[in-house]
């Protein structure tokens, strides 16, 4: 009888490509899905509207307790608020949007996000860990103050938080249920914590950002 023959079976090998940034990918995903959530919290706008419930307030004291009740009450809603003052101003600027769009990826790319073992390399010349934070905190010094970029961001932030505080300020808060809502800390702002967080855990793997400086 012929003896029969096995032959070795190998297994498929995975063609996905790597995943370069981990952690900005964990960083993206973790404040997409907080930015859900927070927006999923949200009171509604007509509520916010409601022209029946703005009256002139009494004292100066009295619209600084109607804004900070306000405040607690609709804080999704004015937060979405002054994002959508900041970027009609900055849509209405290209070239100031372009210029900071380019400064931020600039940051994530360059620095933050990047492996710590692949050098930032342009013209021929590798740059250290501490020549690209250098190079980017001087860019972001030009950017801001000797730019129309920041004066953009403080003028739209401004207005924002005038229209913010001007409601506040007229809306009576006694129809509000107040008693019924999260603390604070939570909701729509804590993705800035748990974003962080998640970032830092995926670059568990690689060397610290604080340790390139």
């Amino acid at each position: 009888m012929a003896s029969q023959t096995t032959l070795p079976i190998s297994s498929p090998q995975s063609t996905d490509p790597p995943i370069a940034t981990p952690a900005f990918r964990s960083f993206i995903s973790r404040l997409s899905s907080s930015i859900r959530q927070g927006f999923s919290q949200r009171r509604p706008w007509l509520e916010l509207l409601d022209r029946t419930s703005f009256a002139r307030p009494d004292s100066v004291s009295e619209a600084a307790s109607r804004v900070r009740k306000n405040f607690s009450y609709f804080r999704v809603n004015y937060i979405s608020l002054l994002a959508g003052v900041l970027a009609l101003s900055l849509l209405s600027h290209p070239f100031s949007l372009l210029v900071l769009l380019a400064l931020v990826a600039g940051w994530f790319f360059l620095y933050l996000f990047r492996p710590s073992d692949q050098p930032v390399v342009v013209l021929g010349r590798t740059f250290s860990d501490r020549e690209t934070l250098g190079i980017l905190v001087v860019c972001t010094i030009v950017v801001v103050f000797l730019t129309s970029v920041g004066s953009l961001l403080i003028s739209a932030m401004l207005v924002g938080l005038a229209i913010v505080a001007a409601h506040g300020a007229f809306r009576v808060p006694e129809d509000l249920f107040l008693d019924d809502q999260e603390p604070a800390n939570a909701g729509f702002l804590s993705f800035l914590g748990g974003a962080a967080s998640s970032a830092a855990a995926a670059a568990a793997a690689a060397p610290a950002v604080a340790a390139r400086v």
